[in-house]
């Protein structure tokens, strides 16, 4: 049996920044935020064999790694309840499970904008993967989502906690701050302060590209492709390009030189709704 221990000050910060920006995550798309609500003891282990692990190594911070664990009802919970916000109500579990890590990975890199300002070191995510097991023991979170109570683990490996241990003397005592239910965005509609774990995403580098369009080729004609060979592609040349960031959708619009190198102009934003549509 796992030994249950009280919650350290430097684990406590720990689960309440990656907390924070799940709830931030979730009212991105929702809207409004649920409410998390960490365990007082670690040691905790999940119960079941459906339990999903995500394994975050942390770089810059030398073997650090943070876990989140979802037990199955749990993250098609969370998945549904997105994607029914966006008017989708028929959503596969490959779509589900595709909307709770964009939350998920969202969340994860507000944690490592807290790291870095608190160990005053450059710490990103990086190589993130489901693993089979979680670890043994780890500190469940209560997410009440829509009056639904969800269950979710999180644990760190002791490289982490010694890390936010040895700054803690130093580091300024967290402030966590979650959005309130029913607050629809307003605060940052109004220019309002908002949760001061959003400003650590603003600086978060995310990986942009432009779709020109698309084609399904069978491996024999994709095989026979040399220099000069041409691909017909599932858009006009009068048609807009999309802009993707991060797997979604964003935006579309037209393509133009600028100083010698392409770009886009946006003529259309993508409201939250289509984007959730467009997940890849």
């Amino acid at each position: 049996m796992s030994e249950i221990a009280p919650v350290s000050q430097a684990e406590l910060w720990l689960i309440e920044q990656w907390t924070s920006g799940f709830c931030q995550a979730i009212a991105s798309m929702m809207g409004d935020a649920p409410e998390a609500t960490p365990g007082t003891e670690s040691g905790v282990s999940p119960e079941g064999d459906d339990v999903f692990w995500w394994g975050q190594p942390l770089s810059g911070a030398p073997d650090a790694m943070f876990w989140v664990g979802a037990p199955a009802p749990a993250w098609r919970a969370i998945g549904n309840e997105v994607l029914k916000s966006a008017g989708i109500d028929d959503g596969d579990d490959a779509n589900i499970k595709s909307t709770y890590l964009e939350i998920l990975g969202q969340s994860l890199s507000t944690l490592a904008r807290a790291l870095s300002a608190r160990l005053r070191l450059e710490v990103a995510c990086a190589g993130g993967s489901e693993t089979a097991t979680g670890p043994a023991t780890s500190l469940p979170i209560q997410i009440d989502l829509n009056g639904s109570q969800i269950a979710l683990y999180a644990a760190h490996n002791r490289a982490l906690l010694d890390l936010c241990e040895s700054t803690a003397s130093a580091a300024p005592k967290a402030i966590v701050q979650r959005p309130k239910p029913g607050d629809n965005g307003r605060a940052a509609a109004e220019g309002k302060a908002y949760p001061k774990g959003l400003d650590l995403l603003l600086d978060v580098e995310l990986p942009v590209s432009v779709s020109f369009g698309r084609a399904e080729l069978p491996i024999k004609d994709v095989i026979k492709l040399t220099t000069g060979s041409i691909v017909e592609l599932n858009r006009s040349i009068a048609e807009p390009v999309e802009v993707i960031v991060n797997n979604v959708v964003i935006a579309r619009g037209e393509v133009v030189v600028v100083e010698g190198n392409f770009g886009v102009r946006s003529k259309q934003v993508i409201s939250r709704q289509e984007r959730l549509r467009t997940l890849r």
